[in-house]
């Protein structure tokens, strides 16, 4: 069995021990997005990208297309720490969905054909995988599953809180004024997470689909400046401290095949 099969399977195992601790309930497929798995595929210059393109688009999201009807996300990197990266979200309803796609994609021999193929190559496919799997935000917004004739760009932003006290705070502030004024100033986010395993814990996560880098920099520059924004991060730092320690951007691009683009 290749490392990563092994690996898919220690992660599908450690999410139905997951599933089996929470209480028994029923669960309906319609359900909400609940979780989000976010992979990171961190590359290099050269031919992974294409080669990583190719597998994704011709047979790993077909396949998961056919057993799976969550939300699905493809973007590759702009600008970003580390470039050129792709990143893959994929939104379930529960911890047992999360196991049971893994299991049946990682046991489908069309996907397992494709993978072998792209990685015949010399260079492998990519030089590093880093997964996170977040949480949806109650105030989340469903993600819907549409394409753009001409694909967005997507800021993906992760505020760091130095406690976990402080980052109740970032989400009583999210939940309550901070959104009405991104909505106002034309920032519209498709998901807020908080990140259950994954880096800088604890954080919260969001995603803001903008239609050119114009559109978003005039957007920012309204917010930086709404008397409500400003009051809401007054008020917010004189209960809580500086509730947001350190801010992570990166600005990618939909890929054409991305369901969500």
């Amino acid at each position: 069995m290749s490392q990563k099969s092994l690996n898919r399977r220690h992660f599908a195992g450690a999410l139905a021990g997951l599933a089996a601790a929470q209480s028994a309930r029923s669960e309906d497929p319609a359900q909400r997005t609940k979780f989000y798995m976010m992979q990171t595929f961190q590359l290099r210059q050269g031919t992974q990208l294409a080669r990583l393109h190719e597998w994704l688009s011709k047979a790993y999201l077909p396949q998961l297309s056919k057993i799976h009807s969550g939300p699905q996300i493809v973007l590759e990197s702009l600008i970003a720490p580390h470039n050129p990266q792709l990143l893959l979200i994929v939104g379930y309803s529960s911890f047992e969905q999360i196991a049971a796609i893994h299991s049946k994609m990682d046991a489908d021999k069309e996907v397992a054909a494709a993978f072998a193929k792209v990685e015949r190559d010399p260079e492998p496919l990519f030089d590093n995988q880093i997964n996170a799997l977040l949480e949806a935000t109650p105030y989340s917004p469903e993600v819907v599953m549409q394409k753009h004739d001409k694909p967005r760009l997507f800021e993906l932003r992760t505020y760091h809180s130095p406690t976990w006290t402080q980052h109740g705070a970032v989400h009583e502030r999210f939940a309550g004024p901070e959104i009405k004024v991104f909505h106002k100033c034309g920032i519209h986010p498709i998901l807020y997470t908080s990140t259950i395993f994954g880096t800088n814990m604890p954080n919260l996560t969001y995603l803001i689909p903008f239609e050119s880098l114009a559109a978003r920099e005039k957007a920012w520059d309204a917010f930086a400046v709404d008397p409500d924004w400003i009051k809401a991060r007054k008020e917010s730092i004189d209960k809580g401290g500086q509730i947001v320690a350190v801010t992570d951007l990166s600005i990618y691009r939909a890929s054409a095949y991305s369901p969500v683009s």
